[in-house]
């Protein structure tokens, strides 16, 4: 992370939070938890991170407020091969709002509560290990690599507006 970035953000202050979730106890599931802890670790003002195990109906208070949400999750599909960047959009989902909130639905909620919602990406990083442990995998410990460039990208691409 280069001063750069932070002494953008602040003169134009804008905030994001980077929402990471997944079990870290699960190997490779550890991804997006570990990719909030890196954004964290950054230590610029005006980005937030969140280590999460799961997403739940509360975080769209968290939200509300944020220009920019950028939500990281590990990814077990046969077709994800590489770190995925979706641009996402509120999207009631008909799940219920106890378990396994995903991002859209989150977004939803903060329309609905609030009136108002943030920007938003997901980032899907490819995994392959999800047995107990906390050691991520050769193929997710680049992903977490790449996810990082990713957001910082973003970052930099959402102060130019």
């Amino acid at each position: 992370m280069n001063s750069n970035l932070s002494a953008t953000l602040q003169t134009l202050n804008k905030s994001f939070i980077v929402i990471g979730y997944g079990n870290d106890l699960r190997s490779d599931d550890g991804i997006g938890p570990r990719v909030a802890q890196e954004v964290e670790a950054w230590g610029v003002p005006n980005v937030k991170s969140l280590a999460l195990h799961q997403l739940t109906p509360e975080i769209a208070d968290t939200i509300k407020d944020v220009d920019g949400v950028i939500f990281v999750d590990a990814c077990q599909l046969p077709d994800v091969q590489e770190v995925q960047v979706l641009t996402i959009e509120a999207e009631e989902t008909g799940k219920s709002m106890t378990h396994n909130v995903d991002p859209r639905s989150l977004l939803a909620l903060s329309q609905t509560l609030y009136n108002s919602h943030p920007h938003a990406w997901c980032i899907n990083v490819p995994a392959v290990n999800f047995e107990m442990g906390e050691t991520l995998s050769p193929v997710a410990e680049q992903g977490v690599f790449q996810a990082l460039e990713k957001i910082d990208f973003i970052l930099r691409q959402q102060t130019h507006h």
